[in-house]
């Protein structure tokens, strides 16, 4: 059910695929393509960037991968609220062994697909074992860290903001929860704590970008990176990149998200006890008019 299309053949059908793949020389730059809802997160785009990233692991010839989004933002977060919002909808799972969440209820349904399609799949792109650099403009939101963490570089433009406003529905942050790991713990608090936005000069200053270039220059500054480091050896990099992650795992990452997914679904059960529905009764117009934005 979900599907990437080739940039190098682009046609009129293209404007619907929700993600877009292109490789110049050494480089492959996957894409979310639903600009008009700021990249929001469905399930189909989050299978077909599983698909992409696979692509590019099987190609000897890409030595990097750019993460971007098409238009204004890089990705306003998962999917709660667009025409086609898909939760409800099965997909081939590859990212874990739990069942197919379609045809079941409450915490065995929430559970089984978060599992999958959030925390499993954003610990797997984390193991590419290519460099992936994210390319931020606009809106990184939510969901949209949870994409822009699992990368190893973040190239930011300067119009980028971070924020994980998630704390209103009453939930403790996203399901892939880097907070404590990609900025200092007190600065963790105070973003989760308020909900506000981070510039992406304040993500510079505690570490959690590595650039910030004139939102003009994004695309170029981008790719000139990936370039940069597709000239070392592949063997070389894969390595690399797995002492570092492995360092983490040590700094306590990984069992540290395990402990608070289980906390993440704590609070949806809570919600569905005490509220509408296990978001808090948060919409997309709620979550805006809470954020003053």
């Amino acid at each position: 059910m979900s599907s990437v299309h080739d940039a190098a053949s682009e046609g009129p059908e293209a404007q619907d695929e929700p993600v877009r793949y292109d490789k110049r020389g050494t480089v492959a730059t996957v894409t979310m393509n639903r600009p008009e809802y700021r990249n929001a997160q469905n399930s189909a785009m989050t299978y077909a960037l599983d698909q992409a990233f696979y692509r590019a692991a099987d190609d000897d010839e890409v030595k990097a991968v750019i993460l971007a989004g098409a238009g204004k933002h890089f990705s306003a977060g998962h999917d709660i609220g667009t025409p086609e919002r898909d939760a409800h909808l099965p997909f081939d799972r590859r990212a874990g062994l739990w069942w197919d969440h379609s045809d079941k209820e409450g915490a065995e349904s929430r559970f089984a697909r978060e599992s999958e399609v959030y925390l499993g799949m954003c610990r797997r792109w984390r193991e590419l074992p290519k460099p992936v650099i994210a390319s931020v403009q606009g809106a990184c939101v939510a969901g949209g860290l949870m994409l822009a963490w699992v990368c190893d570089l973040i190239v930011a433009a300067d119009d980028a903001f971070f924020a994980d406003p998630v704390v209103r529905m009453g939930i403790p942050g996203v399901e892939y929860f880097a907070h404590p790991w990609v900025m200092p713990p007190r600065v963790a608090k105070e973003f989760l704590y308020t909900g506000d936005r981070m510039s992406a000069r304040r993500a510079y200053e505690v570490g959690m970008v590595n650039r910030v270039v004139p939102r003009a220059e994004l695309a170029d500054s981008t790719q000139e990176l990936a370039l940069r480091i597709a000239q070392m050896p592949r063997m070389g990099l894969a390595l690399t990149k797995r002492a570092v992650n492995q360092a983490e795992d040590l700094q306590g990452l990984h069992s540290g998200m395990d402990s608070v997914f289980g906390l993440h679904h704590l609070a949806h059960a809570h919600n569905a006890e005490t509220a509408p529905d296990p978001l808090g009764g948060m919409d997309i117009g709620a979550m805006k008019k809470e954020g003053g934005s």
